[in-house]
């Protein structure tokens, strides 16, 4: 296959991980399955290709990886989607397609090169990357290349911009109309039927909020800071548990000033733990109050067991809908602030939504049951401390930091 010139200038970088913000039909595919190819050839290595799901992997990439990689496999495996192919130097290379579902199946292995494609769409992206995947790259210095085009400011987003931190990142941006072999009137019509969000989003690759967002009021400019309250200004220091094993535990600790601000500085965010290890990580925070999710009495009991100062959390049919409330007032009038450090617990914020709307639904249906885990710990923790009705010593408009405090999303 003939890269087109955009295509080329990805491929030709040599920066070890790339981050592609491209628009859709751009190309990434054959990009992919190019690389994969020349890179399989030319010497044994091993190659794993990351779909949002083992059945988008096999639909994406796995019939055009069979036609380019045809006169050097050795064999190919339809059920486990790994093809063995001859290196030119000798010996073989392996490449296994596989779903980020079941990204723990890689866990403990090694890898030459990944390509991680929809990266917008992973769940828990973060966590699996830090634990996970990064892991794999290490014995062999390997290289990834992360594709996807842009769904909100989420994990994406952050990830596109950490080639300001870390010069290992090299990002790159191209829109639809960059890729020569899709009719530029077919794009110009997308862009008349397409509400202007969503075409600047899917065919410009453009950074927007997404649609239908529970926390819209939450902004990376007001609500995102970097340095931590002074202590002589605090007056509690407490949290809320959401627990889990297969899916993530969410723990936020939470600063509350004496103006009534409130400032998580720090989340913790995994999966596999027990309800003893978590109850062993809460007791060591020494919060003066902890919110637990009251459906887990085993894991509360844990936490008690501890000496953890344990407060109720009341449960009914409209606890979600007004700790939703109680935290959008909160940014509403920017007493709520999230450390940069809380990647995931950011990417919740941003990504957090309602069900696509439709005409039976009613307007207050509660969110997606999805990306909430530090969400939920957090509605818990600041409800029960009635955030809203603290008594705040000041008047609201006071600002306790400078905007220079504040996390700029364009830097």
């Amino acid at each position: 296959m003939v890269l087109h010139q955009t295509q080329n200038e990805v491929a030709v970088s040599t920066h070890r991980f790339r981050v592609l913000n491209c628009g859709r039909r751009w190309g990434k595919t054959t990009l992919s399955v190019e690389e994969i190819k020349g890179k399989a050839i030319s010497r044994p290595c091993r190659i794993a290709y990351i779909a949002p799901t083992y059945q988008q992997a096999r639909d994406i990439a796995w019939e055009m990886l069979k036609k380019e990689l045809h006169p050097v496999i050795i064999v190919a495996n339809e059920s486990r989607l790994e093809i063995r192919v001859k290196a030119v130097r000798g010996g073989e290379s392996l490449v296994a397609l596989r779903g980020w579902e079941s990204i723990e199946t890689l866990r403990g292995q090694q890898f030459d090169f990944i390509v991680i494609d929809e990266v917008a769409m992973m769940r828990n992206f973060w966590l699996n990357w830090q634990e996970v995947i990064r892991p794999t790259l290490t014995d062999t210095k390997g290289e990834a290349l992360f594709i996807s085009t842009p769904k909100g400011f989420n994990h994406f987003y952050d990830l596109y911009n950490f080639q300001a931190r870390d010069e290992d990142f090299k990002s790159f941006h191209f829109t639809t109309y960059e890729n020569p072999y899709i009719p530029k009137e077919e794009i110009d019509k997308a862009k008349k039927e397409l509400p202007e969000d969503r075409f600047a989003q899917e065919y410009m690759a453009d950074f927007r909020k997404s649609e239908g967002l529970v926390y819209k009021e939450f902004n990376r400019f007001r609500h995102v800071f970097k340095k931590t309250p002074k202590e002589e200004t605090l007056v509690k220091v407490f949290g809320g548990v959401d627990f889990g094993y297969t899916n993530p535990c969410g723990v936020p600790t939470i600063k509350k000033d004496k103006w009534a601000n409130y400032w998580v500085t720090d989340e913790w965010y995994k999966t596999g733990q027990t309800d003893a290890q978590i109850a062993d990580y809460v007791h060591a925070l020494k919060w003066e109050e902890c919110y637990p999710d009251p459906e887990s009495p085993a894991a509360i009991k844990e936490l008690k067991d501890r000496g953890v100062s344990v407060r109720e959390v009341v449960k009914n049919k409209d606890s979600i809908k007004n700790g939703i409330s109680t935290i959008r007032e909160l940014f509403n009038t920017n007493r709520l602030r999230i450390h940069e450090s809380c990647l995931n617990l950011i990417w919740e914020l941003e990504t957090y939504h309602y069900p696509e709307s439709r005409p039976d639904m009613n307007e207050d249906e509660n969110p997606v049951k999805e990306n909430d885990h530090l969400l939920d710990a957090l509605r818990y923790a600041l409800s029960m401390d009635n955030a809203l009705t603290s008594e705040r010593y000041y008047p609201p408009e006071y600002e306790v930091i400078t905007q220079a405090d504040s996390v700029n999303p364009s830097e």
